[in-house]
């Protein structure tokens, strides 16, 4: 990695350029053209949306990567709702991926949550990529995701204790921040404020 090479907070006259890095990061990974731009364009004014969490890396005085962090909840069989958190979207740039600057970003991220007192951070991955960063299988914590059958695959659906043992003894199920539901609509009406892209429908990619 390259030296010159910060992470901050990331300010308001960042978010356009933000955006339009996670476009160019996203585009054509899970679908043809993508949302998560307009995604993090909303979360920004949800409730859940942590601001001390939400983190921007530099290279040279570029902006490469960012990630953000929001509130949510493990509805627990026993009937307690248990404080967790969720990330995302976290982007790098295409040009630069797979080149140790994602885990560096998501680690230094970690880290300042740990020091807020957030006990777990669940969200939807690639384990192949975040087990560098301590993450594994929710289901080893015996937490469910929201709507999924009992027979569906939940390989996704990853899980790290930020505080060790912080879910030991808690089964349930993880609910997804609200405010990741965007309409495909208003995807477009955003998106259509960006250079014009090619919309592919490529191998691998999880929805049409």
């Amino acid at each position: 990695m390259n030296d010159c090479v910060i992470i901050r907070p990331e300010a308001r006259e960042d978010y356009r350029a933000t955006e339009n890095l996670i476009r160019e990061s996203f585009w054509n990974v899970y679908r043809p053209g993508c949302s998560e731009h307009y995604v993090m364009h909303v979360l920004r004014d949800d409730p859940a949306f942590i601001p001390e969490l939400d983190f921007v890396m530099e290279r040279d005085g570029k902006l490469i990567g960012q990630n953000m962090f929001m509130r949510t909840v493990i509805e627990a069989d026993d009937g307690r709702t248990i404080p967790v958190l969720t990330m995302g979207p976290i982007g790098i740039v295409p040009e630069l991926k797979r080149q140790g600057y994602g885990k560096a970003l998501l680690d230094y991220c970690l880290d300042k949550a740990t020091a807020m007192g957030f006990g777990a951070v669940l969200f939807e991955g690639n384990l192949q990529f975040y087990s560098h960063c301590g993450f594994d299988y929710a289901r080893k914590f015996v937490i469910r995701y929201h709507d999924l059958p009992e027979d569906a695959d939940d390989s996704f659906f990853l899980c790290r204790e930020l505080i060790p043992g912080y879910l030991d003894g808690v089964t349930g199920v993880y609910q997804t921040p609200r405010g990741y539901y965007v309409d495909d609509a208003d995807v477009e009406a955003f998106d259509a404020a960006f250079p014009s892209k090619e919309k592919l429908k490529l191998p691998g990619q999880l929805f049409d």
